[in-house]
C-alpha cells in the first residue's frame, strides 16, 4: 500500500490520514479542502463535494497520472500496461479514412419553421412514438417522400468534425423492411459531436432508444460493442464509465459487454429493461427513474452461466 500511495500522493498532492482512508484535494471540483477519500483496503474514491467516485483508484492514476506513474501502478498490480492500447488504438484511428457519408437526395429536414403539406404523416409518426418538436430539433430528423428512402425517417449522424458520418432510415408507412441502411460501414460513434466523454454515457440498442435516454446516449446500431469498434476504443481512452440499457432479451449481447469493459477497468452499471419492449418504448420519465438505479453487473454471475455453458 505504501508504494501505491506514493503514486497517489504524486498525482494528488499532499493528503491527511482519517482512521483508513487518506484524504487529498480532489482533481474534478478543485474544492479548496481535501475532500477526495481514498480507501485503499477498499480500492475505492469518493469526493465528498461533488460526489464523483469509483471502485477502482487505477482510474484516477489512469487519468491525471504520467506514463511512468500508470507503468508503475500496473506493475504493483501484475497487470496489462493498458496505457499501451491508448496509442495502439490512436494509431489505429489515424491510418483509417474518415467515414463521410451524404444524406439522401430526398432529404426533408423537419427542423424547418415551413414544412410541406407532405411532412405531417413522419411527424405524426414521430409524436405517436414520444418524440416532441425539441426531440426533432436536437436530433436533426428529417424524412424522404421519394427516392430510395421514401417513406422513412432519416436520423444523421455527425462526427466530430461536424461531417455526417452515417444515417439511419426507419419506415413510416409499414415498409416490410422497417430500417434501410446506407451504403457506408457502421463503425463510427452515432453523433460524436455532441458527446460528453468527461460524463458518463448511456449505450443502448437503436436511435429511437437514444432519443429516450436523452443527453449523451450512443446507439450502438443493434451489433454488440467489439473490442476493435471506434465507439468501445473512445471509451477506453477517454475512461468514461457506462450505463448500459439493452433490449431484456439481449442478456448474451449484455453479458459480452460486461466481460469486455470489465477486461478495461471500464465503471458500468446496468439499466433494467425488463417489462418493456425496449427502451423507445418507454417514457422519459421511466427510463430516468430506472437510470437513477441502475446496479453495477454481478460478474460472478456472468462467468458463472459461462462456465455452464462448457458443462
Amino acid at each position: 500500500m505504501e508504494e501505491k500511495l506514493k503514486i497517489v500522493g504524486e498525482v494528488l498532492g499532499d493528503y491527511r490520514r482519517s482512521s483508513n482512508e487518506f484524504l487529498f484535494y480532489c482533481p474534478f471540483c478543485n474544492h479548496h479542502k481535501k475532500k477526495m477519500s481514498v480507501n485503499f483496503g477498499l480500492n475505492a474514491w469518493k469526493c465528498w463535494v461533488c460526489d464523483v467516485r469509483g471502485k477502482n483508484i487505477y482510474r484516477i492514476i489512469r487519468k491525471f497520472g504520467t506514463y511512468q506513474q500508470k507503468q508503475k501502478w500496473l506493475e504493483l498490480d501484475g497487470r496489462l500496461d493498458l496505457s499501451e492500447f491508448d496509442k495502439m488504438f490512436m494509431e489505429m484511428n489515424d491510418l483509417e479514412e474518415i467515414q463521410t457519408t451524404d444524406l439522401p437526395f430526398e432529404f426533408i429536414s423537419l427542423c424547418n419553421r415551413h414544412l410541406p403539406r407532405s411532412s405531417q404523416s413522419p411527424l405524426d409518426y414521430l409524436y405517436r412514438r414520444g418524440l416532441s418538436k425539441k426531440d426533432i430539433l436536437l436530433w436533426k430528423v428529417g424524412y424522404c417522400r421519394e427516392g430510395r428512402y421514401s417513406g422513412r425517417i432519416v436520423v444523421p449522424s455527425f462526427n466530430n468534425k461536424g461531417d455526417c458520418n452515417y444515417f439511419v432510415s426507419r419506415s413510416y408507412v409499414g415498409h416490410r423492411m422497417k430500417y434501410l441502411n446506407p451504403p457506408v460501414g457502421r463503425n463510427i460513434i452515432f453523433n460524436e459531436l455532441y458527446i460528453d466523454w468527461d460524463e458518463p454515457i448511456i449505450l443502448v440498442e437503436g436511435v429511437f432508444d437514444a432519443v429516450v435516454a436523452g443527453h449523451n446516449s450512443i446507439p450502438i446500431l443493434g451489433s454488440t460493442l467489439r473490442e476493435d469498434s471506434k465507439l468501445f476504443q473512445a471509451i477506453v481512452i477517454h475512461d468514461t464509465p457506462v450505463y448500459l440499457a439493452l433490449d431484456a432479451d439481449a442478456k448474451k449481447k449484455q453479458d459480452y459487454i460486461v466481460k469486455l469493459c470489465k477486461k478495461y477497468d471500464v465503471d458500468m452499471k446496468i439499466i433494467d429493461t425488463s417489462n418493456s419492449e425496449d427502451v423507445g418504448s418507454m417514457c422519459k420519465e421511466e427510463f430516468n427513474f430506472r437510470k437513477a438505479h441502475a446496479l453495477e453487473p454481478d460478474l460472478d454471475e456472468v462467468l458463472f452461466f459461462d462456465q455452464l455453458k462448457k458443462i
